[in-house]
């Protein structure tokens, strides 16, 4: 375990479960969370055909799928701004080569940011042992990093490069593990230091839920109890808004780059920025459970929430 980790101090008891959302009955949630798994399997058992299909068209499947997962759950979708259009934009962020960073809350904000912005996601090396979900990781394209290893950072940063140059869209939640969304984490710098390396743009995204409680995906809550709380809650709604791009050039260096993002993201609502904590005693705090290609899965991974490359 590596104390430059970061923690956050959120916890399901103080932020998940404090919500005044009303609930639906069980036989009601329970149709929504079968209703929510059969649609993650689909897309599991499709993932191989998709993967033969072009970019464009493989985009819109994911787009599609994605927002299916996340409706099928009971969850509304909100959105402010607006994602380039592969059929009318003609700039590059459009066909990918771009760094979507956001805050992140939820496992629910992965399907989320895939709906709008379909592309490889960077996730713990863990998941690529786990049965059936790492082959699924691998085959979507997820690029790993291995979090307890500081060593192996600069080669993870060669691959989110690699991956930018090539024109793929890489999504990364740069807070490095899970936040209630009452408080924000400092976003790390390593991975802006690739988007620098690759002259490419980086695209804010800002993630919030309404309640806010049913969607945190916190501390040492398991995956199943996170399902089963976001399949009870009545009302929920996903919101995600599309900040302005930051064009490739307008900072020199990867600090001043991950400041700009975070205060983009900062800005849009009354969120009070903590520094994060650092691991010293256990790892079980806000490690990643999923990838968008891992999808939602009821087997709770070792600890619960999520935790992604700082």
């Amino acid at each position: 375990m590596s104390a430059w980790l970061p923690t956050a101090p959120c916890t399901p008891q103080l932020c998940a479960l404090r919500s005044q959302d009303t609930r639906r009955g069980t036989v009601a949630a329970c149709a929504r969370l079968l209703a929510g798994l059969c649609a993650v399997v689909v897309g599991i058992l499709l993932l191989p055909l998709a993967a033969l299909l072009a970019a464009g068209s493989r985009d819109r499947l994911t787009r599609v799928w994605t927002r299916t997962v996340i409706r099928y759950f009971g969850v509304r979708i909100r959105i402010e701004g607006a994602a380039p259009d592969p059929a009318r934009d003609p700039t590059p962020e459009a066909h990918g080569g771009v760094l979507v960073v956001a805050n992140h809350i939820s496992w629910l904000d992965i399907p989320l940011v895939a709906a709008l912005f379909p592309g490889r996601l960077l996730a713990k090396s863990d998941i690529r042992r786990w049965p059936v979900i790492g082959t699924v990781a691998e085959l979507g394209g997820t690029l790993f990093v291995e979090r307890d290893r500081l060593r192996a950072l600069p080669g993870t940063v060669g691959d989110i490069r690699d991956a930018l140059r090539a024109g793929s869209r890489v999504i990364v939640f740069p807070e490095g593990s899970t936040w209630c969304g009452r408080d924000q984490g400092r976003f790390t710098a390593a991975v802006f230091q690739a988007a620098l390396d690759a002259g490419a743009a980086v695209r804010p995204v800002r993630i919030g839920y309404r309640p806010l409680g049913p969607a945190a995906f916190v501390g040492d809550d398991p995956l199943a109890v996170s399902l089963w709380r976001i399949a009870v809650a009545r009302g929920l709604t996903a919101e995600i808004e599309v900040l302005p791009l930051i064009p490739a050039g307008r900072h020199t260096d990867r600090r001043s780059l991950a400041r700009a993002a975070q205060r983009a993201v900062a800005r849009t609502a009354p969120v009070r920025t903590v520094p994060p904590q650092t691991a010293v005693a256990s790892d079980s705090a806000n490690r990643p459970a999923l990838s968008v290609h891992q999808c939602a899965n009821s087997i709770p991974a070792p600890a619960s929430s999520e935790r992604t490359l700082s």
